[in-house]
């Protein structure tokens, strides 16, 4: 993998960014926790179809994680991710450390308002806080003309939108299809906890957002109706436990009483350890 040049420093990773823009090269990023699986390659191979130049960053950020949650048992799989990226077309990875990312002192951190106290972060306290801050020191380094994240993190990337535009920041946030296995699954770092039961049942999730949108289809506009016939679907499997079920605006990520085309059912479920989220439009893809 000579062409994909590994940077282990900030120094390093602006150096190589600076060498491409004098080749006129447009930067795309994709920062990432690593763990790589065929839903971040798909963001590469966007990233790569319209810019000369892209980025992969693979960092667990220890900020979104909550106390109890696995930031210790995170998968980190690193050499498998570089044979990702260089498949993907990626032309470099940078390797930030815990210590280079958040150094002795560090005191300053990014919230965004009115998007990021319902869905995930109602249960997952300061979660964006560390979403946030960690990607806006990433696009800081980096510099890119536009970095691409995954639909199947829906309140993530509606986040990072708001955060971008709001911080004049010069960089093009751009949404990528949630990328599925082929019974409708969506790729997560975290199915690899899954036992063979419980990757069975799983897909719940995709027939509670299914089962929600035909209801949609057929009248039912009512958001207590749909999520009733979501939670349906989930709890007839034991191993899983609602964390959410909400019908929220696609720009505000607020809670509705009433669904609309403009709406997007939400959900997270625990299943065993894992949680998993998903999420569809009342009409068009999932």
């Amino acid at each position: 993998m000579a062409e994909l040049k590994a940077a282990q420093s900030i120094d390093e990773i602006r150096a190589v960014v600076r060498a491409a823009r004098r080749e006129a090269k447009s930067i795309g990023f994709v920062p990432t926790m690593g763990a790589l699986h065929q839903g971040h390659a798909a963001l590469i191979k966007r990233a790569a179809a319209e810019c000369q130049h892209v980025v992969v960053s693979i960092f667990v950020n220890p900020t979104q994680f909550g106390p109890n949650e696995d930031l210790a048992a995170y998968p980190r799989t690193p050499d498998e991710d570089a044979q990702v990226i260089y498949d993907a077309g990626g032309s470099s990875v940078f390797f930030p450390t815990v210590e280079m990312m958040y150094p002795r002192g560090y005191r300053t951190y990014v919230d965004v308002e009115g998007l990021t106290e319902h869905l995930c972060g109602a249960s997952r306290p300061n979660h964006f806080r560390g979403v946030t801050t960690i990607v806006a020191k990433l696009f800081n380094i980096v510099a890119p003309d536009k970095a691409f994240f995954g639909r199947k993190d829906f309140q993530q990337a509606t986040v990072l939108r708001r955060m971008a535009r709001d911080l004049n920041m010069p960089v093009e946030v751009v949404v990528c299809p949630t990328v599925r296995e082929t019974d409708g699954l969506a790729l997560s770092s975290r199915n690899r906890y899954l036992n063979e039961s419980q990757r069975a049942q799983a897909l719940c999730l995709v027939g509670a957002l299914d089962a929600a949108r035909k209801a949609y289809a057929k009248g039912e506009r009512t958001s207590a109706e749909l999520k009733r016939i979501a939670r349906g679907i989930i709890e007839l499997q034991p191993d899983a436990r609602v964390d959410y079920v909400e019908v929220v605006d696609a720009e505000s990520v607020q809670p509705v009483d009433h669904a609309s085309d403009d709406s997007v059912m939400a959900l997270a479920v625990f299943m065993g350890t894992a949680r998993l989220i998903d999420n569809a439009s009342m009409i068009g893809e999932r």
